[in-house]
């Protein structure tokens, strides 16, 4: 009998130079953790590596030869599932394609949502607060190509 592995994928967006405790708390254990934008300083992605790999696309914040490095939108094929990742899911291109999730950050307003069999998943905001929004992150588990997520609340002081 063959046991397919579950990944586990951290998902985190717009820490404007900030990395939080909680965040860190909250990332610990998974395999991978992608970064949708408005990172801030290259600082934020040294301290996510050191909890697991990173895969992180440039903001309309992330300026600097730091971001020029990185790209405006990636895809990423993690345990059979196709991950599309974009700072502002409003600059989506309408074909898709055969992506199974679509990871968003720009509004820093959490969310999931399944539309036509594709996930789209928006971690909302780890970074300072926002108006009276939120402060998360989101869980990804992709098991046999099968993606499931969920959004982590962080207690913030």
């Amino acid at each position: 009998m063959s046991v397919t592995p579950s990944v586990r994928v951290g998902v985190i967006s717009d820490t404007h130079g900030l990395v939080r405790p909680e965040a860190v708390k909250a990332l610990r254990g998974v395999d991978l953790i992608v970064h949708a934008g408005d990172i801030g300083t290259p600082d934020v992605l040294d301290q996510l590596r050191a909890i697991a790999r990173v895969v992180a696309i440039r903001g309309n914040n992330d300026r600097g030869a730091w971001a020029r490095t990185l790209p405006e939108r990636d895809t990423l094929r993690v345990a059979g599932a196709r991950i599309h990742v974009i700072h502002d899911v409003n600059e989506l291109d309408a074909e898709l394609g055969d992506i199974d999730v679509v990871v968003s950050g720009h509004s820093h307003r959490p969310g999931i949502v399944e539309r036509d069999g594709t996930l789209y998943l928006n971690p909302g905001s780890a970074g300072p607060r926002r108006f009276s929004l939120p402060v998360t992150v989101a869980h990804l588990a992709i098991r046999a190509g099968v993606p499931r997520a969920r959004i982590i609340p962080l207690a913030t002081r």
